[in-house]
């Protein structure tokens, strides 16, 4: 355009300089500034709001945005909105709000900008003090308010000003029940749901995702079927994703089947977390062959894609074509994180690949610079208990930089019990008893451990001082699918509706078992009941 002598105009820098605003080119922007004072047209009140525009979301820090407010002879809203917006981004709540005092007038942009901007940074007092100033309100700043009380958990709030609402939408709904969802309140937020004149798929993933985050996974799979029967809403990337995480804790790999069929059908985009959660899905449900064909055909995979594929491979008992593909990641030059150290040591320990594990651990320290968790620490543990070579077990507890928990002693006994070391086992009883004796998580270890020894003395005195701090075992859940149900049941459960029929089949096992109380089985048995308290 220069060499052609064609004269730019301020629209002309106006695209240039927005085109450098995604790489953040801040010296190309600079040159450009300068192009702008040389063609006169630096007195422009647009070209001056493009480039503060441009040196608030590209210098780094305010500085240069500030030097061109503060040298601009003429200011209009948009200038000030620009300088406001920016001081809000960067959570320089003060400067905001002293140049939104100082403003000759205001439009409802600033109004929304200020407020937004409030809400966002947890500042709900001061966000209330300008709402109650607005001369009008539009739909825009009334979700704010709902959604800034919602983040901070203050329902009571949030509702407050939804029922001073003149005309509610469908987002103000959706952010009142992302707000109980956030405190855990399930019940009002299905409440609010049921009540929606009108949905959309963001509603019905607001109430799905309540739904997983509590572990209600019935529900949310429920959910899922009425959002499909009713029909009005597709589900898109992020209900799939919702619903693939409720398959991989119910282990139902016909649902999962289902959806991954709905995705090939309606040619959907395999994005990186709809992938993950496809790889995580199958995995749990031992179909390990989809599993495989879902990474090798995701064009783009992050750490937790590779994650997820070592770790189903290692679930299904692959343990060394898990640290196959570990290594294969460390090939192609992909950085792993301390998660997928977790992964591909406890893959290791549970393939038995005891000098792999210490080699993978010293990887992990010294190459990547990782420092070890517990863990990492507990995986280590678990590798070398397993494979009998206790003493260096022990060595290692104690030459770790964190204090070992109940879960590593644990380790460590169980080991001991395993393997016969009697002289070892009552040692790191021992040091469990001196360094923790009131610590709830040893008290239940060391009970089972009197009682898998059948020391009854030792297990009365650890479940009286259980039972003293007020500890109890949390029941024990398990679920089971049959045809399109799934069924989950908790110990001593009394919610299912056919618990007639199942606990007169458990009467009628108890009536056989009790012909053999008393063989030698019994005396087992009696130690299995105990160390299930």
């Amino acid at each position: 355009m220069k060499a052609m002598k064609v004269t730019p105009n301020g629209y002309t820098f106006s695209f240039l300089l927005r085109c450098f605003e995604p790489f953040e080119a801040l010296k190309d922007g600079m040159v450009i500034h300068g192009d702008v004072l040389k063609m006169g047209l630096g007195s422009s009140i647009f070209v001056r709001n493009v480039l503060l525009d441009f040196y608030a979301k590209c210098g780094g820090n305010l500085g240069f945005a500030l030097r061109v407010f503060d040298e601009m002879r003429e200011r209009d809203v948009v200038s000030w909105n620009s300088m406001i917006g920016a001081y809000m981004a960067r959570g320089e709540i003060e400067s905001a709000i002293g140049l939104f005092e100082m403003m000759p007038e205001r439009n409802v942009v600033t109004w929304n900008s200020v407020v937004s901007g409030l809400c966002k940074a947890g500042k709900m007092t001061l966000a209330s003090s300008v709402f109650e100033r607005m001369p009008e309100r539009n739909e825009i700043v009334w979700n704010s308010m709902i959604s800034g009380y919602s983040k901070m958990g203050n329902l009571e709030a949030a509702r407050s000003i939804f029922n001073q609402m003149p005309q509610k939408t469908v987002v103000s709904w959706t952010a009142l029940i992302s707000g109980y969802v956030t405190i855990g309140d399930i019940k009002s937020a299905r409440s609010v749901f049921d009540q929606m004149p009108v949905k959309n798929v963001v509603s019905w993933n607001a109430m799905i995702a309540g739904y997983v985050h509590s572990h209600m996974f019935d529900e949310a799979l429920s959910l899922f079927h009425e959002m499909l029967i009713d029909g009005n809403y597709q589900p898109d990337l992020t209900t799939l994703v919702s619903v693939l995480s409720v398959c991989s804790h119910l282990g139902s790999l016909e649902h999962g089947k289902w959806i991954h069929s709905y995705i090939k059908k309606y040619k959907l985009e395999l994005s990186v977390p709809l992938g993950n959660a496809l790889i995580d899905m199958f995995a749990k449900c031992g179909d390990l062959e989809n599993a495989k064909a879902v990474f090798e055909k995701m064009a783009n995979k992050c750490i937790i894609t590779w994650t997820s594929m070592i770790s189903g491979l290692a679930f299904n008992g692959q343990c060394r074509e898990a640290l196959d593909l570990f290594e294969a990641m460390c090939f192609k030059k992909i950085k792993p994180d301390d998660t997928i150290f977790i992964t591909v040591l406890s893959a290791c320990t549970h393939g038995g690949l005891v000098e792999e594990g210490k080699r993978v651990f010293h990887q992990m320290v010294s190459k990547f610079d990782i420092k070890p968790r517990i863990e990492h620490y507990g995986c280590m543990v678990d590798l070398l208990g397993r494979a009998g070579i206790l003493e260096e077990a022990m060595s290692f507890v104690e030459s770790m930089h964190l204090k070992p928990n109940d879960v590593i002693w644990a380790i460590l006994l169980s080991s001991c019990l395993i393997h016969g070391k009697g002289d070892l086992l009552e040692s790191v009883k021992q040091k469990i008893v001196d360094q923790e004796p009131s610590n709830p998580g040893y008290l239940t270890l060391l009970s089972k451990l009197s009682a898998s020894k059948r020391q009854w003395a030792d297990f009365s005195s650890f479940l009286v001082a259980m039972r003293q701090q007020g500890i109890e075992k949390i029941p024990g859940c398990s679920s089971i699918q049959v045809g399109n149900t799934i069924h989950e049941f908790l110990a001593r459960d009394t919610r299912h509706e056919q618990r007639k029929e199942i606990y007169g089949i458990l009467y009628s096992l108890n009536r056989h078992l009790k012909v053999m109380f008393d063989s030698p089985v019994c005396s087992e048995n009696f130690t299995n009941f105990a160390t299930g308290f």
